[in-house]
């Protein structure tokens, strides 16, 4: 089976899940890196590839030119199509990110594919489907693709995890003809904020419905600032109009997998813990010491989340001095 990776970048960095669908290709290509391949379009970025070097493809596309340098659906199809024609994949794999989402749909109408999203897991033997959330995460559904032909899928970022292989990441060129007369793209504004993406932070501090007002998560923006941490929160906090859905960790939210993961007036909820029970380290702190988040958690503070944070932000200062 041959394989060929969106390897997603964004301002010239690539996006950590590209790592996690490398890994997935190459378990489908049963280790052999020959069969894999990765696809980076944009603005001189035929530097990333060497990034992906041991991660399970000998070969990375790379689509250089200014017309690619900011996300537009049609160059970007142009591009994938192009891969399609050199390569000659059984299957293509994205991230099930905004641009995954977006690129993926046009891409596989233009190739005339079978789509699967938002996979959670994956049937590695001949891949005929998967598992993917549906009903705002009620019921995990087994999706399959009907008829053969090209096939198309994406994953959910921090579901699969990214594991090293053999593979040289040789930077091939492609010639791909932009045409901009339908859609072209002038500007991409960015969020006001300037931390890092909750699927790419590699420290987090959430906070639940015991935070109580939208006021009081800036006890969690303090203790963010101190840590280089991404805040984030739960549905039931984002429900009440605390947060906003962009920062909302569960499993219809944003599934993460930081190095560290403190849950602050997080009960611990089934559709929560689905989004961030993998993360490396689980701090939880809660007042009730029979709160499902415990079970999950690797170190546990039975506390006032408004007495415990700031005195970890504290003692964060001293040992950080």
């Amino acid at each position: 089976m041959k394989v060929l990776v969106f390897l997603e970048q964004r301002d010239g960095k690539l996006k950590s899940s590209a790592l996690e669908a490398l890994t997935v290709a190459n378990k489908m290509a049963k280790g052999e890196a020959t069969n894999v391949a990765g696809l980076i379009i944009g603005d001189n970025v035929a530097a990333l590839a060497a990034e992906v070097k041991d991660y399970g493809a000998d070969t990375v596309f790379t689509a250089n030119s200014d017309g690619l340098g900011k996300y537009n659906v049609l160059g970007y199809t142009a591009a994938v199509k192009a891969a399609c024609d050199e390569f000659k994949p059984d299957v293509v794999l994205g991230i099930a990110s905004p641009m995954g989402r977006d690129l993926f749909a046009r891409c596989a109408a233009r190739l005339d594919a079978g789509l699967l999203t938002d996979l959670v897991d994956i049937d590695f033997n001949g891949f005929s489907g998967g598992v993917k959330p549906m009903y705002a995460g009620k019921v995990l559904a087994n999706v399959k693709f009907s008829g053969s032909g090209l096939k198309m899928a994406t994953l959910r970022p921090n579901v699969f995890a990214a594991e090293s292989s053999t593979g040289a990441a040789v930077a091939k060129q492609l010639n791909v003809t932009i045409d901009d007369s339908k859609i072209k793209t002038l500007e991409i504004k960015k969020g006001k904020s300037d931390k890092v993406d909750l699927t790419e932070a590699s420290v987090i501090i959430s906070g639940g419905r015991a935070m109580g007002d939208a006021s009081k998560f800036e006890i969690l923006h303090s203790c963010a600032e101190v840590i280089g941490a991404s805040v984030g929160a739960s549905r039931a906090a984002v429900d009440a109009g605390y947060a906003p859905h962009d920062m909302q960790v569960g499993q219809t939210g944003k599934t993460v997998n930081p190095q560290l993961y403190i849950a602050c007036g997080i009960s611990g909820a089934i559709q929560h813990m689905a989004g961030m029970r993998t993360s490396k380290v689980i701090v939880a702190i809660n007042t009730d010491p029979d709160a499902p988040i415990f079970s999950v958690a690797d170190y546990g503070i039975v506390a006032d989340l408004f007495e415990a944070v700031p005195i970890m932000q504290e003692k964060f200062k001293e040992l950080l001095k």
